[in-house]
């Protein structure tokens, strides 16, 4: 049912041409990301939506700022973009691998102890700004527990077919989960605003995650009072004409 709702919602949308809407998925490994994108968005037109997967950076991105490789798959009015992934990375393992901070070229006077709360007003004011221009802003915290994603672990280890799945990094950075469960909590807490708030969905149980992240995109979708374009009364007597024409073919 949710997933018909969507796709009505978002045929609304693209017919209408008016608004955008971006929505940001963050999590540890294992959350199931991957899957809660590929099921709720099952139903929506592939035309009207595009799902972008943010990994390391590549030396062109390092050349920019760090919002900019983002910034170049925002969606278009009347679509939907998905970042799997996104420049909350810049905040999260970069903040606690920082040695991936230096690769970022920045002025060394810029690099200040104050860096990280600077970037979460750059990202405030970014997500304002898109706000104001009708790209709504929805971001999704996939909170999966330590107990569960070692469960998936083992089992994507204990079966071939997911074993392209894991890597060697993924046990790495499990090492460090305090440490990010304190980087998210700063993270959500600098940047959950009325404009583009953070949804915290509890992740070990697949079913209700994607229930969950459901409700909230149709619930945004119908606050943004979408409906499909009027047709002016010299359209609708062109159109009765085309009809009338194809009427008295042979």
């Amino acid at each position: 049912m949710g997933i018909e709702l969507l796709a009505e919602f978002q045929d609304m949308l693209y017919a209408q041409d008016r608004w955008g809407l971006l929505l940001i998925f963050q999590a540890m490994d294992a959350a199931g990301k991957d899957g809660t994108i590929k099921h709720v968005m099952s139903g929506v037109n592939p035309q009207g939506c595009e799902v972008s997967s943010f990994k390391a950076p590549s030396p062109v991105d390092l050349d920019h700022d760090f919002l900019w490789r983002c910034m170049q798959k925002l969606p278009e009015r009347g679509r939907i973009g998905v970042f799997n992934r996104s420049y909350y990375e810049d905040t999260l393992v970069v903040r606690l691998h920082q040695e991936l901070l230096g690769k970022q070229k920045m002025p060394p006077e810029l690099v200040s102890k104050d860096i990280w709360k600077e970037r979460f007003t750059d990202i405030r004011n970014f997500e304002s700004y898109l706000a104001r221009n009708g790209i709504v802003v929805r971001k999704f915290f996939l909170h999966v527990s330590k107990k569960e994603q070692k469960r998936r672990f083992i089992e994507r280890l204990n079966n071939p077919d997911k074993n392209w799945k894991f890597s060697a990094n993924d046990i790495k950075e499990r090492a460090y989960w305090d440490d990010y469960m304190q980087a998210y909590e700063s993270m959500i807490r600098h940047t959950a605003t009325k404009t583009a708030p953070w949804y915290v969905v509890p992740a070990d149980n697949k079913w209700f995650t994607r229930v969950a992240v459901a409700a909230a995109i149709i619930e945004t979708l119908v606050s943004l009072d979408l409906h499909y374009p009027k047709v002016s009364e010299k359209a609708l007597q062109e159109l009765a004409a085309a009809k009338q024409s194809l009427l008295n073919e042979d």
